[in-house]
């Protein structure tokens, strides 16, 4: 039986219809998975943080800076800046109020399991730890610094301890018939004659045996001759390990040595929450280069900060005639990946994340990292 020819137009148009709305249905799609951003650009949330986020002439720079441009022009994004304090981006992102987040957060934004739980993280863009800065002493505070450090005080009470007993062995032994070495008449000659004798055996080596006149003090000057080789050995041995840089530089060797000193951090930030879990009393300010004037003029004593961040603005500053007198102390106090952040469940963060990986081998991020943070 024929096909009425009205028939067949009409099962046409309602194939077309079909596929045009099949069309639109996926179109929507992709632009829900993209969140609009061919017609609605991402709110970009940027905080200074030298050198990974830096304001020049009006535009952010810098390595995070540098990095997210690449990422979002690989995955053909739109976007736009908006400025943050870093103490209140920080204080947006614990916090987690959704309507204020930006669609994606870039500064040196650490990727902690409290973080992780309110927000999403791309893979790591940078290693590094937390580290503390202090201003470097003077010749005349290094020296001051040595002698009050409880190890050397340690040797030092142990070596007069032991110079007195010797000396005062062979005082006893020796002071009524041993003229040449017990000869003064009086009551501080014949305090400090033994001392020195006694120091004599711990710091210079035994004096010869022959110049004891009785057996007992022969005897016992030729077993501190082995003892105190030993003895002197081991002094030796303590006040090298102290006198080291750390001991010249700062007073500071250790967290638990922040304790009774002025401790800066930067506000909201993963430093301030090792310090807060270590009961180190601190100040905190919006941003490092704060803490480094504080730092520099006294106000503080020292500063927990990452070090990647520390060390760049420190050398920024010097080449400004400025933190001369701040460094860098070796110690590691904890490993920090800092990475872009995003809204819990956005769609966007494995296209980010294959991006990330993609620009981070390349050769031109290597030589970024060189320009600003050298080898």
């Amino acid at each position: 039986m024929p096909i009425n020819p009205i028939s067949r137009l009409s099962h046409a148009l309602r194939r077309l219809a079909l596929v045009t709305l099949l069309a639109a249905l996926s179109t929507s799609a992709v632009a829900a998975t993209t969140e609009g951003q061919v017609n609605e650009p991402l709110t970009v949330g940027i905080a200074d943080c030298p050198p990974f986020v830096m304001m020049q002439d009006g535009q952010p720079t810098g390595l995070a800076v540098y990095l997210w441009e690449r990422v979002a022009g690989e995955l053909g994004l739109q976007w736009n800046y908006r400025h943050y304090p870093l103490g209140h981006l920080l204080e947006i992102l614990v916090e987690a109020h959704p309507d204020d987040l930006p669609d994606v957060g870039i500064s040196c934004t650490s990727v902690t399991a409290e973080r992780e739980a309110l927000i999403d993280f791309s893979h790591s863009f940078f290693e590094t730890h937390t580290a503390i800065a202090v201003r470097e002493t003077s010749v005349w505070g290094g020296v001051k610094a040595l002698f009050t450090n409880p190890i050397v005080l340690h040797a030092l009470l142990i070596v007069i301890g032991v110079a007195v007993l010797i000396g005062a062995v062979f005082f006893l032994l020796e002071h009524r018939i041993n003229k040449k070495l017990f000869s003064s008449p009086t009551l501080a000659g014949r305090i400090i004659e033994p001392f020195i004798i006694g120091l004599m055996f711990v710091t210079n080596g035994p004096i010869r045996f022959y110049r004891f006149k009785t057996l007992t003090g022969r005897v016992l000057s030729t077993v501190l001759t082995v003892s105190s080789t030993l003895f002197i050995a081991a002094v030796t041995a303590i006040f090298a390990s102290s006198f080291t840089l750390h001991v010249i530089r700062s007073e500071i060797h250790s967290m638990d040595d922040l304790r009774d000193m002025e401790v800066g951090a930067v506000e909201a930030s993963t430093s301030s929450r090792i310090l807060d879990e270590n009961g180190i009393p601190h100040r905190t300010m919006p941003e490092v280069e704060l803490l480094l004037f504080a730092l520099e003029n006294g106000e503080l004593d020292a500063i927990v900060a990452d070090a990647a961040f520390l060390q760049f603005e420190i050398r920024q500053g010097q080449q400004h005639g400025r933190f001369d007198s701040l460094a860098v102390l070796p110690q590691e106090l904890e490993a920090q990946n800092y990475a872009f952040f995003l809204h819990q469940g956005s769609p966007m963060r494995e296209s980010i994340n294959r991006a990330l990986l993609t620009e981070r081998v390349q050769e031109d991020w290597r030589e970024r990292l060189l320009q600003y943070l050298g080898e």
